[in-house]
């Protein structure tokens, strides 16, 4: 199988998109035969070659993350340059990862309607959309240096801390891509048990948001205002008339 993966995230090569893609690609080539490309549609000025890229291929990937709810614009730009293939015969089947760091699900359902209608409307096969939250949570273990806050890191993962525990389990979520990618290199298709795992939670209870909200600042925003030597002004207004 030859796929065509574009990369739609700002940050190209260092970002959590490109992570996941690494572990789906992994399991993907354990499939003898199997080939890929990997572009990235910060390449703006490159189109065209993107297009023709589109349109020669067999099957496409469209992998992208969410920012503040929405798709980033280097993504739509490129969808809407594929206008002119809509309706076009043997055109590649299309499938869709959407990550974000938001949590819950529901985040992607009005988008991931829209990527189902996109591929109707371009008149490829549709393969499904894979849609997993959370995700800048996996950046948090390797910002760990005080015991306390590795043990309640461990504890979250082992005990699914207020069903969010599991955002911290970065080995389960790189796992998770792996196999998935293993199965779409030997069938052409997503897991299905994997996609609706890796969707999981639609929606936060109170207690659940409440836990990921604490850890997210305590864990994570807090950390990272330290390490730069930057808590003392996180209420600074310099731009304050």
């Amino acid at each position: 199988m030859q796929l065509t993966i574009f990369n739609g995230s700002h940050r190209g090569h260092n970002s959590n998109t490109k992570i996941l893609l690494e572990r789906f690609l992994d399991g993907f080539m354990t499939t003898r035969g199997n080939t890929y490309e990997l572009v990235y549609l910060i390449r703006a000025k490159e189109r065209n070659e993107l297009v023709k890229l589109f349109r020669d291929a067999d099957q496409v990937l469209l992998a992208f993350p969410l920012y503040t709810d929405a798709m980033p614009a280097i993504v739509k730009d490129f969808i809407e340059s594929l206008e002119p293939l809509c309706g076009r015969n043997n055109n590649p089947n299309i499938g869709f990862i959407v990550q974000s760091g938001f949590p819950e699900a529901t985040h992607s359902c009005c988008l991931e309607r829209y990527l189902e209608k996109l591929a109707l409307r371009l008149g490829c096969r549709y393969l499904g959309t894979v849609v997993k939250g959370g995700v800048e949570a996996s950046r948090i273990p390797s910002l760990l240096d005080m015991k306390r806050h590795k043990w309640f890191c461990r504890f979250s993962k082992v005990t699914d801390f207020a069903g969010v525990g599991h955002f911290l389990d970065t080995e389960k979520l790189y796992r998770s891509f792996y196999q998935l990618g293993k199965t779409f290199g030997a069938t052409g298709e997503f897991d299905r048990k994997i996609v609706l795992m890796l969707a999981q939670p639609k929606k936060l209870t109170w207690f659940s948001f409440w836990a990921f909200k604490s850890v997210g600042h305590s864990l994570y925003w807090d950390l990272l205002l330290k390490k730069n030597k930057a808590f003392r002004k996180r209420y600074n207004k310099p731009y304050t008339p």
